[in-house]
């Protein structure tokens, strides 16, 4: 038998439902129909189950919810909007986490052990790669016993092929902890005497060799080079052992290339190894890009090379320079990266069939990017902070927002970097007044954003990252996540399921 209060808090349920079918203003308004749109694509969405064959990983280096705030902006404005609503391809996944970055000893993680983490699935230690924690960093000694095991590994050994894609040196961290084991991510051309692992460039043609690695692509040339051999574009490699670990790639049946006309005459159908080595060191912003592949053409050309194994594939893709332009405190360049990845991110979407392919996209950890002031809508993100408009209209004032000092700020700060407005003196100490910049200085290509702190080099954060996912089980990627729990939802996905 109900209650009293049981059969009024019903009837209170039925007035409130009522009462909302009689709001015609509300109903004809566009956010209240776009919401009721957003709802029923929500309510048709049903979990894709069963095993996939294939899985990409694809990682925005230093993309954390801020600095994917600035790019979302950014791509909007670009394309005629005024950028709040604009929406990058990821963001249309339906599945969506939280992801906690630290590495199990440093609040503020390394991508080493962020990248470890998910290629692996165990927190480890800042700046190792491929093992855990009980390794000290740069001992060769503690490796041996505390190796971890890759997804990338473990789809070779069940016959599925394996790719990694970086715009950083693919030597780097991020893709390295998807093949190698070091004690030191620093190691990429040598090793001190006595380690049992070789140094990371060693050991991706190690794999290369054996058959576990199919295509590497990325920058770091100088680390597979001699250091009395000059490339084409006239640096020197970096290899004191005197390895030429190019020649030893060709002599394995591997297509080497090293530029956008070697990448245009890839025969990806070939089944051969493919290793593309784009520069020295890393590969050029994309604001800067200039005869070689972008990230979206690199995966692109991987999907199809991987794809030749009707068993399935891993690929790996990281947007490396994401990560180096905050480095820098260059916002300019940290979007325009961050556009080039979602464009790899719609280029893997569009290449694949999600009822077989899980696609993660996440970053290893965010940057100490701050947002300013009260922005009026349509505010240039690279620019200065426009005032709110209060009168007929939602597009921004024009006029610039000043501080107490009685000067403008752009939209976007640093906490810490290059742009801060303390400089040093002669004597070693640190002072300055803050610059009074106009809009033109603000949204130029070179123009560094004020920071707080100075420092050479900003500085990551701490901060949650997302993870959107969508394809087989995709849906086991949400709520607050630790960062090592995608790998398992990846090996799950490939290996687990029915």
């Amino acid at each position: 038998m109900k209650t009293l209060s049981t059969l009024m808090l019903s009837a209170a349920f039925i007035a409130s439902a009522a009462a909302a079918q009689d709001t015609p203003a509300q109903a004809e308004n566009r956010w209240f129909t776009d919401g009721q749109a957003r709802l029923q694509e929500a309510l048709a969405q049903q979990p894709i189950e069963g095993r996939a064959r294939n899985v990409i990983l694809m990682i925005a280096d230093g993309n954390g919810v801020g600095t994917n705030y600035a790019t979302r902006l950014f791509h909007g404005q670009q394309n005629g909007n005024f950028g709040d609503e604009n929406v990058l391809p990821y963001e249309t996944m339906p599945n969506l986490g939280l992801v906690k970055t630290y590495n199990v000893n440093a609040q503020t993680p390394d991508s080493a052990g962020t990248g470890t983490a998910m290629h692996a699935g165990v927190k480890t230690d800042a700046g190792v790669i491929g093992v855990d924690e009980d390794v000290v960093r740069g001992d060769c000694s503690t490796v041996p016993g505390n190796e971890v095991t890759s997804i990338a590994a473990m789809m070779t050994d069940v016959g599925r092929s394996v790719g990694v894609v970086s715009t950083a040196r693919i030597t780097h961290a991020t893709p390295a902890s998807s093949y190698a084991v070091s004690a030191d991510r620093n190691f990429e051309d040598s090793v001190p005497e006595g380690c049992a692992h070789t140094d990371i460039a060693t050991q991706l043609i190690d794999a290369m060799e054996a058959g576990t690695i199919d295509l590497a692509m990325g920058g770091g040339r100088r680390h597979f080079l001699p250091e009395d051999v000059t490339d084409a574009e006239g640096s020197n490699g970096r290899r004191a052992d005197g390895t030429n670990l190019v020649e030893r790639a060709e002599s394995i049946g591997a297509t080497v290339v090293f530029d956008q006309e070697g990448f245009d005459a890839l025969d990806l159908t070939a089944g051969t190894p493919v290793l593309g080595l784009f520069e020295s060191s890393h590969m050029q912003y994309e604001a800067d890009r200039d005869g070689e592949p972008s990230l979206a053409e690199m995966t692109t050309a991987a999907i199809e090379a991987l794809s030749q194994n009707e068993e399935g594939f891993f690929l790996s893709v990281e947007a490396g320079r994401v990560d180096h332009a905050n480095h820098g405190g260059n916002l300019a360049r940290v979007v325009r990266d961050g556009v080039a990845f979602a464009e790899a991110v719609q280029a893997a979407m569009d290449a694949t069939d999600p009822s077989e392919t899980l696609i993660i996209v996440t970053a290893d950890h965010e940057h100490a990017i701050a947002f300013n002031g009260y922005c009026g809508r349509g505010t240039d993100i690279l620019g200065l902070c426009m005032g709110v408009n209060d009168g007929d209209g939602i597009e921004h004032t024009g006029e610039p927002e000043l501080a107490d000092d009685g000067k403008p700020y752009s939209v976007v700060g640093y906490l810490n970097g290059p742009g801060s407005v303390l400089i040093e003196q002669t004597d070693g100490s640190f002072f300055g007044t803050r610059p009074n910049p106009d809009q033109g200085e603000a949204t130029d290509l070179e123009y560094l954003q004020q920071a707080l702190i100075p420092k050479g080099s900003e500085t990551h954060s701490g901060e949650d990252v997302a993870v959107y996912a969508m394809g087989p089980w995709a849906h086991l990627l949400n709520g607050t996540i630790e960062q090592n729990f995608i790998f398992h939802v990846m090996h799950y996905a490939a290996f687990e399921a029915e």
